[in-house]
């Protein structure tokens, strides 16, 4: 008698075990199944969302800017705050780039509400940073692969200026930062020219064609002051 009780115990614990394993397979399982299903989504379905997201971006940076090239002039660095004004209008155009893609794709533009803090211009300009390179190293590569893949090819137009812009602002605010830090910021440029058609930003002097757009530069916008 007590043999058999104690065989009916180890099965029922063998049992116990067996569906235990069963139930986490099957967790595992579907979480497989749930990451797949995420990582499946069409390309142009992503192409839609990355838009989306990039004209919000770009519409915050606008304004951002413009926050902080006041903020700059406020502290005494007119340079400064020249340089976030011209990257401002940049992001602008940027902006109105995703915008005509997105209602090509027959999307309703949503209103957009900026949300950011105004720091010191130190604070401002390593925030800067750190967001063009996570663009430019990041989140437009992204965005271009998908659009590629989906065929829609304005909307990888779109993505690529701002892409190779976005590594000229890093670029700018790096050496922005590094002269504010020197105290030799009133050695930076005074004037810039923005190309209408993808936002290039040139800082003293352009080309005679915008580098990225071909676009001529009699029709470039100049930056000369707040």
């Amino acid at each position: 008698m007590k043999k058999s009780i104690l065989i009916f115990i180890l099965g029922l614990t063998s049992l116990s075990a067996l569906l235990s394993s069963c139930e986490e397979k099957a967790a595992d399982q579907s979480a497989v199944k749930t990451s797949e299903e995420d990582g499946k989504k069409d390309p142009q379905t992503l192409t839609l969302e990355n838009m989306h997201e990039a004209y919000k971006g770009e519409t915050t940076a606008h304004f951002k800017y413009a926050a902080y090239s006041k903020k700059a002039a406020e502290e005494g660095h007119p340079e400064i705050a020249l340089l976030f004004k011209a990257a401002s209008g940049a992001e602008l155009i940027h902006a109105n780039n995703h915008k005509v893609v997105l209602t090509r794709m027959g999307e309703k533009i949503p209103e957009i509400t900026p949300e950011f803090t105004v720091k010191s211009t130190t604070e401002n300009l390593k925030e800067s940073i750190e967001g063009e390179s996570y663009e430019f190293n990041t989140m437009y590569p992204e965005f271009i692969k998908n659009a590629n893949a989906s065929g829609n090819y304005m909307a990888q137009i779109s993505f690529t200026y701002a892409y190779k812009v976005e590594q000229k602002h890093r670029d700018f605010y790096i050496d922005a930062l590094a002269q504010l830090e020197a105290n030799t910021d009133g050695t930076l440029p005074t004037i810039y020219y923005l190309c209408p058609t993808c936002g290039n930003t040139y800082a003293t002097t352009a080309p005679s064609r915008c580098e990225i757009s071909m676009t001529d530069s009699k029709l470039f916008i100049p930056v000369t002051s707040l």
